[in-house]
């Protein structure tokens, strides 16, 4: 058997466990008969984000349809730290790019906020699912982050559980080390908020600010695309409070 860095890996939506037999949909098919030109008797990886990762056979090859039975479970579906990712859309290529690297970084959950300067009003939430499938896929991720609903800025904080800890990128943070600031924060359930382009107005900063569970952070002299501000941030989060310390 070739090593599992070089056997394929999909994500599937079916129940995955010893013996189970799940068909593919026909893109999948296509990928693993036409593209990698299996067989029936090779193997590939399969995952849905609940039941681990199998390492499943090719029992059944036609055309355009293909079957496989798990055998061996080679990985649990291990949850990351309690990190929900907020952001200001951006326009759909910079989206998928944000989504994509949300998912590899490893938030739990993943949702757009709608900020008063916010261009993007509209959002695809099945475009976000694909690309955090296609990012676990790549990535080797057993687990996938929720994609939940947009949000307007206020309804989000109205509703807030103030358990969970909010820090939000704002260049005129009180403290100008990041991870001094978030060394201060208590360990426990978190959400990382990134705003738009043009940053929060005052208003929106003021109502941060006045906010118990909320706490900024800076991201340096330099001022970042959104897109970028997101990995930055996401990898402060993760050394200090995630799963990278």
């Amino acid at each position: 058997m070739p090593s599992l860095s070089r056997i394929p890996r999909l994500y599937v939506d079916a129940p995955l466990g010893e013996g189970a037999t799940v068909t593919l949909a026909r893109n999948q098919c296509h990928y693993l008969l036409n593209v990698m030109r299996l067989r029936a008797g090779d193997t590939a990886r399969l995952f849905n984000g609940r039941d681990g990762e199998w390492l499943a056979v090719i029992t059944d090859a036609k055309r355009k349809s293909c079957a496989l039975t798990c055998r061996e479970k080679i990985a649990d579906a291990t949850p990351p730290p309690d990190i929900d990712y907020l952001f200001a859309p951006l326009k759909a290529a910079r989206l998928d790019y944000m989504v994509q690297k949300a998912t590899e970084m490893g938030a739990r959950r993943i949702r757009p906020v709608f900020t008063a300067r916010t261009i993007a009003r509209r959002v695809n939430l099945e475009r976000m699912r694909a690309n955090v499938i296609e990012a676990a896929e790549q990535s080797n991720l057993v687990w996938l982050p929720e994609v939940l609903k947009p949000l307007e800025l206020d309804t989000l904080l109205d509703g807030w559980d103030a358990t969970r800890r909010l820090v939000f990128c704002d260049e005129a943070a009180p403290v100008a080390n990041p991870v001094t600031a978030l060394s201060a924060i208590s360990p426990g359930p978190l959400a990382l908020l990134i705003g738009p382009e043009g940053g929060f107005t005052e208003q929106e900063r003021a109502r941060l600010h006045g906010l118990d569970f909320v706490h900024a952070i800076s991201l340096g002299p330099r001022v970042m695309r959104a897109d970028t501000a997101a990995v930055a941030a996401l990898a402060l989060v993760q050394s200090t409070l995630g799963d990278w310390t």
